[in-house]
């Protein structure tokens, strides 16, 4: 039987400049915050970062190597990111910028578009941030936002309000972290699922799309999208953990569909490109074994639930024609 031609959107595609990389270097929390990416890319990719950085591995994260993955993947459309984590540096530095993302994607337009981050938020200005979000959706096509509070304010700080309303006037989703902050020097308080339950009483209408499932509040926050309509989740980075311990995948994602239906997960990377291949073909082969849908009552995969989980949802909440880019 022919395998249907899935449309495939990946959000959290990061691109980090080099040369700022280098000038930050010297910073004492660069080297605390390189060990804890390690252990981030042991769990989701299997690798430490000195075999991330040899040989095959060592590709840079730029647009041309991103398209070339995203074409041996079968990938459609992915949304590019930068790097902030101006944390790092006691704020004097971004790891990469929104102008950088733009320059980068702009050879590519229908296959890479802009999902700004325009923060921290609070730290850098209210006002600030509100004029950059609006002048990048407007004028720069902007399709997602980032809100990447470990830097930043816890995600229920009141002081955020006006953010998630711009957002909402906008008619922008907002991408956001959730769960465990994963790297030194900044705390997981901020980004409690728990937290997104009074942002979305107060803000019905924000589409929200919850990074990494709320690992390791897995379970909460998918009780939390069952509640809130406008709530989403996604598998960016931890897909990587569930496609090389595939039982840990299949109950995140069999407990999230009994709750949520099959249209409200997504896709996403926040990992090296070269794993595009690896974590989309999980997901586009992806089969809940019968022992679970007997012992545990998860569904069956279906081809609507991948078709929907690959890009379909995505590309609804994006506003992007559905259309296969790649072959």
């Amino acid at each position: 039987m022919t395998q249907p031609d899935y449309f495939v959107a990946l959000t959290e595609c990061h691109f980090i400049n080099r040369d700022a990389l280098m000038e930050l270097t010297y910073y004492p929390d660069m080297a605390r915050w390189w060990a804890s990416v390690d252990g981030v890319l042991r769990a989701w990719a299997g690798r430490s970062i000195a075999e991330q950085t040899a040989g095959e591995h060592s590709g840079p994260p730029f647009a041309p190597s991103l398209i070339e993955n995203m074409d041996t993947a079968g990938v459609d459309v992915a949304f590019a990111l930068r790097e902030p984590m101006m944390d790092v540096s006691g704020y004097t530095g971004s790891l990469s910028t929104n102008a950088y993302i733009i320059n980068e994607i702009e050879p590519y337009p229908e296959r890479l578009y802009l999902e700004c981050n325009v923060g921290p938020i609070l730290r850098r200005g209210l006002k600030h941030a509100l004029w950059e979000l609006e002048f990048l959706v407007k004028e720069h096509d902007a399709r997602l936002c980032k809100v990447y509070a470990p830097e930043d304010s816890p995600l229920n700080d009141r002081g955020m309000w006006p953010f998630y309303e711009k957002a909402c006037e906008l008619d922008i989703p907002l991408t956001i972290h959730t769960g465990a902050s994963y790297v030194v020097p900044q705390p997981s308080s901020h980004t409690h699922p728990g937290l997104l339950d009074e942002v979305l009483i107060d803000f019905p209408e924000l589409v929200v799309i919850a990074y990494h499932m709320g690992w390791p509040h897995t379970e909460e926050l998918i009780g939390l999208a069952g509640k809130h309509q406008n709530l989403y989740l996604s598998l960016s980075g931890i897909i990587g953990w569930f496609e090389r311990s595939p039982y840990r995948g299949y109950h995140a994602i069999g407990e999230a569909l009994q709750w949520v239906g099959n249209d409200k997960i997504v896709m996403g990377l926040d990992l090296p490109f070269d794993e595009t291949k690896r974590v989309v073909d999980f997901v586009r082969n992806l089969q809940m074994p019968e022992e679970l849908q007997e012992k545990w009552g998860y569904p069956e995969i279906s081809e609507e639930i991948r078709a929907n989980m690959l890009g379909l949802t995505l590309a609804r909440l994006a506003k992007l024609e559905p259309t296969k880019r790649v072959k």
